[in-house]
């Protein structure tokens, strides 16, 4: 049975296409901001969920529990350094969504919504702190692999980047003998215990 079926559908599609729009757009957004036009030559610089749905993916994450967007395509020969711009259009995307999951924690703990309005949010928050920690694991093509990459020396950096042909196929794996669940689990705890401990200070 499709993840996404019955009433629950009407919060989680439009929850997750915001949680994922809001995600490649930050780094389509950096990376222009950072002197590279090809996110705006590609239509990435838009808050539109269709510029950034890959049909597949799409397809993959409502009947697996597990897909993916279209990347933003980048050229880090623009940036003024290339490594470290890589690794601010890297961050871009997760900590945008964490952003957004300490906004709309932060909407939870004020305890002024109800019924579905309260469902959306709190299923909004879910979507964000999931794809911010997900795609921080350092394995290509993730995020987090290009934000390691650009503190490691040229050969490591090179071994890691190898792995980028395997990456997809190490990650389904994951997913399928729910290894993925064993390694977020502790990561998702930390997290939530931070933004917790955040909120808490604005929130009496």
């Amino acid at each position: 049975m499709p993840y996404f079926s019955g009433p629950e559908m009407l919060i989680r599609i439009p929850a997750l296409l915001i949680a994922i729009t809001f995600h490649e757009y930050a780094h389509a957004r950096v990376s222009y901001a950072l002197g590279d036009p090809t996110p705006k030559w590609t239509g990435r610089l838009t808050l539109n969920p269709i510029s950034h749905l890959d049909p597949i993916g799409l397809l993959m994450l409502w009947i697996f529990k597990f897909g993916w967007a279209k990347p933003v395509m980048v050229d880090p020969r623009y940036y003024r350094n290339s490594k470290t711009g890589m690794i601010l259009t890297s961050m871009a995307g997760p900590l945008t969504n964490l952003l957004l999951a300490f906004i709309t924690l932060a909407l939870l703990k004020l305890d002024t919504f109800s019924g579905v309005a309260a469902s959306f949010i709190e299923t909004l928050f879910s979507y964000n702190l999931i794809l911010a920690v997900f795609n921080l694991i350092p394995l290509p093509p993730l995020d987090g692999s290009k934000i390691l990459s650009g503190f490691l020396p040229g050969s490591l950096s090179d071994a890691l980047a190898q792995l980028e042909t395997y990456g997809p196929l190490i990650l389904i794996f994951l997913v399928y003998f729910d290894i993925i669940d064993i390694i977020l689990e502790p990561l998702l705890f930390v997290v939530v215990n931070i933004l917790d401990a955040l909120t808490g200070l604005l929130i009496f």
